[in-house]
């Protein structure tokens, strides 16, 4: 049975990071058009420095290890409202995925699922008000129903793709109100980068 272990998860990190810098200037026009054009400087920085403090663990650290190590990096990387909220996401998957050296791939689901939780959570938002929450509770409800990767993947990028018909209601972006109608939530568009990446790299064939 594929695992997703404590390495192949440190990985997942480097990809994401990779991923964030390779989308940071097209993340940071989005948010010039609704935002302050740094979104994507703050999701690089973030993933950056989760990625570099997972590396940096020592071989028996666990998944959980893994996860919090990520969480402590990215907040204190990122002073933007993504910092609290990545940071969250990461501890409550740590937390399902516990003090463990592998979960089999069937259950990564579930840490997406932990993921959109924490965030909801601490942000406050609710699907329908553009932010990243209406890609992550899609992502979500997906998982809890038992869809597998690619299937959670394709409903965070449709709950991203939705907001561009969304006012919003929360956030820098509110300011705009009905301006801020056509264009994608960049926080929602980072969101479904990341699920993508999440869903490829734990695949059973990404996480053997």
């Amino acid at each position: 049975m594929a695992e997703l272990t404590s390495a192949g998860l440190v990985a997942t990190f480097a990809v994401l990071a990779d991923r964030m810098r390779a989308e940071r200037d097209a993340l940071c026009r989005l948010d010039g058009v609704i935002g302050d054009a740094d979104h994507g400087i703050a999701m690089e920085q973030g993933m950056a420095a989760a990625a570099g403090a997972t590396a940096a663990l020592t071989p028996d650290a666990t998944l959980q290890d893994v996860f919090n190590a990520a969480a402590k990096a990215f907040l204190n990387a990122v002073g933007a409202s993504s910092g609290p909220l990545y940071a969250t996401a990461f501890l409550r998957a740590g937390k399902v995925a516990g003090p463990r050296a592998a979960i089999p791939v069937a259950e990564t689901p579930a840490l997406i699922a932990a993921m959109a939780e924490g965030i909801a959570a601490r942000g406050k938002a609710e699907p329908g008000q553009k932010t990243m929450i209406d890609a992550w509770a899609p992502a979500a409800g997906a998982a809890l129903r038992g869809a597998d990767l690619r299937a959670i993947a394709a409903a965070a990028e449709a709950g991203a793709a939705a907001t561009a018909d969304m006012v919003a209601t929360l956030g820098r972006a509110a300011r705009l109100g009905e301006r801020s109608r056509g264009h994608k939530d960049p926080g929602a568009v980072s969101a479904a980068m990341i699920v993508a990446v999440l869903a490829g790299e734990w695949s059973p064939a990404g996480a053997a």
